[in-house]
């Protein structure tokens, strides 16, 4: 059988707003321009795909509505029976029955209009054969107006219904109204039923969740009953009705022991005796409530005669229980949950699934021969070690969980009683004096003297300079190497500085081809620097350091040209005191050039490829594509536009 998530429903939409939205979405999702110059064919083909368009949404936004409403044959008694309590399961499946009906009748509708467009001989003829057919499919969902309301209706109450799941563990409370079944439900649970002191609070089924035994329970609190037919009953009593004719679970009827629900005891014990027979097969347990105003024992004599079938049933327990002091609350929780666990157990027992396992064991026992009896034979050995073993569980000290599982709620953690003190003294905030002596007194008195010796002798072992490190001294020569490796680590250290920051520069990277002045070397630099480090550098005054220079580039220019540069540039120094944008960073006329002829390659490649006039044009080639504005060529013309 399905378990139905009701919450998941789609929303059903009104008559008017289901022919909206498939119209819509069949101007959106289908072509919209035609001519009367096109083919026939084509014309027909646009206008069938626009019917058989709509036709498909509509079946299926009325195929999802069929098939997401639950089938009353298909769902659990349960929600058929409170589905046919709440909506009238006759209605509801005419709704569904009519809506399936809508259906094919519009699949018919566009199979008949489709079969008519293959003969229409005009773009004309055509579009009125699809406005017929959208027009009477529109139709036929104005007439499911009343069908479409329903049915909405209908799935916001099925989403408003709380989630009962009918195969789980469940406790069920009914009774009169007004006799405290909200209340219980609100102690046990953490479901908020709103509690007030008049009859018929509670006007449907409301689901709470507890926990027992590390399982998960549900409890459904009922609307209360009132004892009349059953065809008399309401709607708020049938769903009472129906939660306990179909839901497997442990029943706790509730009687009003201080009759301040408005209804007498005799009034309840009758009601319990009509609706005894939904009872069968569940277990059962009667909850005297509200015993803070009247205990069982108070109970005058009439009154108790009246409970006496109550008492007299063995497998009917009876429970007294207050909800404002909860007394006995907890008891009648356990209770239930126990029976219900136990009927369960005996329910599996008796399938067909645990005798089928039950035949395949078979258990051997051995007959009686010569009435000798023969103990199992075991080594002495295992005995000196099983004796052993039971010496040293009671020798070993429990742990506090031990005795916390052991007390149970009496438990309570003393963290002083193995202390080493003699009898209720451990228990006493330590004081400064105790027994007539200061406590500090009770310090190791050799614990200073202790202290004074150590102190002595540490001092002996700094005088006599066993802690003194004796460094070796250095000769003449070592002095000079380390102070020659240490001049050598600094030029080192600043070295790595001075490549770490040119590194990081921005500054633009001098050209090799600068001139030497920039450069900043030289012989005697060098020759001052290798002396810096300890180098000897005697009789290298006549050594052939040789310096090659190359001619630059202005030089091995025409005279003409390095003239014409050299005016152009002392006429643009004249005419402005700052370079010009496209002059900053050059150095000289010659790399201006380079640069120059480098922009015009770069501006060139990309505009021939586009085909643009320069680099600002923004002309686009083919404004008037052939495929568009190329057709047959008339009478006398030989041009193709």
């Amino acid at each position: 059988m399905a378990l139905y998530n009701f919450k998941k429903i789609a929303v059903v939409p009104t008559a008017k707003d289901f022919i909206d939205i498939i119209l819509s979405k069949t101007q959106r999702k289908t072509p919209t321009v035609i001519h009367k110059n096109y083919k026939i064919s084509r014309i027909r083909a646009f206008y069938t795909r626009k019917v058989k368009f709509t036709q498909q949404n509509f079946h299926d936004r009325m195929s999802q509505i069929i098939q997401e409403f639950p089938k009353l044959d298909d769902v659990h008694p349960f929600y058929a029976d409170l589905m046919n309590v709440l909506y009238d399961k006759d209605h509801y499946k005419l709704a569904l029955g009519q809506i399936n009906t809508a259906r094919h009748l519009i699949d018919n509708v566009a199979k008949d209009y489709v079969r008519l467009l293959k003969y229409g001989d005009s773009l004309y003829r055509c579009k009125q054969l699809k406005k017929a057919a959208l027009g009477r499919m529109a139709t036929i969902m104005k007439r499911q107006a009343a069908n479409l309301t329903y049915l909405e209706q209908v799935r916001q109450h099925l989403a408003r219904l709380p989630s009962i799941d009918p195969y789980t563990r469940t406790i069920i409370i009914c009774g009169f109204p007004n006799v405290g079944k909200s209340s219980f439900i609100n102690k046990i649970t953490r479901a908020d039923v709103e509690v007030q002191p008049y009859a018929f609070t509670t006007k449907s089924l409301y689901v709470g969740h507890t926990d027992y035994k590390y399982l998960r329970w549900q409890v459904v609190d009922t609307p209360g009953i009132l004892d009349h037919p059953l065809e008399e009953r309401n709607v708020i009593e049938m769903q009472a009705v129906t939660a306990l004719a179909h839901l497997r679970a442990a029943v706790l009827y509730f009687v009003d022991i201080s009759e301040q629900c408005g209804h007498s005891l005799e009034e309840q014990v009758k009601l319990f005796e009509s609706i005894k027979p939904l009872f069968t097969n569940k277990p059962l347990m009667i909850v005297l409530n509200k015993v803070d105003v009247l205990r069982l024992e108070e109970l005058p004599e009439d009154k108790r005669e009246t409970l006496k079938p109550f008492e007299d049933d063995p497998d009917l327990p009876v429970i007294e229980m207050s909800t404002i002091t909860d007394y006995g609350v907890m008891e009648v929780k356990t209770q239930a949950c126990d029976r219900l666990l136990a009927h369960r157990v005996e329910l599996k027992m008796r399938t067909k699934k645990m005798e089928s396992v039950l035949n395949r064991l078979h258990v051997a026992q051995p007959t009686a021969r010569d009435q000798k009896a023969r103990p199992p034979c075991i080594p002495e050995n295992i005995l000196k070690k099983k004796e052993l073993a039971a010496a040293k569980t009671e020798r070993k000290r429990k742990l506090e969980r031990e005795i916390e599982e052991e007390m149970g709620d009496d438990y309570v953690l003393d963290l002083k009683k193995n202390y080493d003190i003699e009898g209720d003294q451990k228990y006493d905030i330590i004081p400064e004096f105790w027994e007539g002596h200061n406590v500090a007194d009770y310090i190791d008195p050799d614990i200073f003297e202790k202290l004074n010796a150590l102190e002595q002798e540490e001092n002996l072992r700094e005088e006599a300079g066993i802690y003194d490190a004796k460094i070796p001294e250095l000769s003449e020569t070592m002095r000079e190497i380390r102070d020659l490796a240490k001049q050598i680590r600094d030029r080192k250290a600043i070295m790595k500085d001075e490549a770490r920051i040119a590194k990081a520069s921005t500054k633009p990277v001098m050209p090799r081809t600068a001139g030497s002045k920039v450069r900043d070397r030289s012989v005697t630099k060098l020759r001052d620097q290798m002396e810096d480090l300890g180098v000897d550098m005697e009789g290298t005054e006549n050594a052939n350091f040789t310096r090659t220079r190359k001619r630059s580039r202005s030089q091995s220019q025409p005279a003409t040209k390095r003239m014409r540069l050299q005016s152009e540039s002392q006429s643009r120094a004249r005419s402005s005191s700052r370079p010009a944008r496209n002059d900053m960073g050059i150095k000289d006329n010659v790399m201006k050039m380079k640069l120059k002829n480098i922009a015009h390659k770069a501006v060139a490649k990309k505009v021939g490829k586009k085909g643009l006039k320069g680099e600002a044009d923004r002309f686009i080639g083919t404004k008037m594509p052939k495929h568009l504005f190329a057709g047959k060529r008339g009478v006398g013309k030989t041009d193709r536009r």
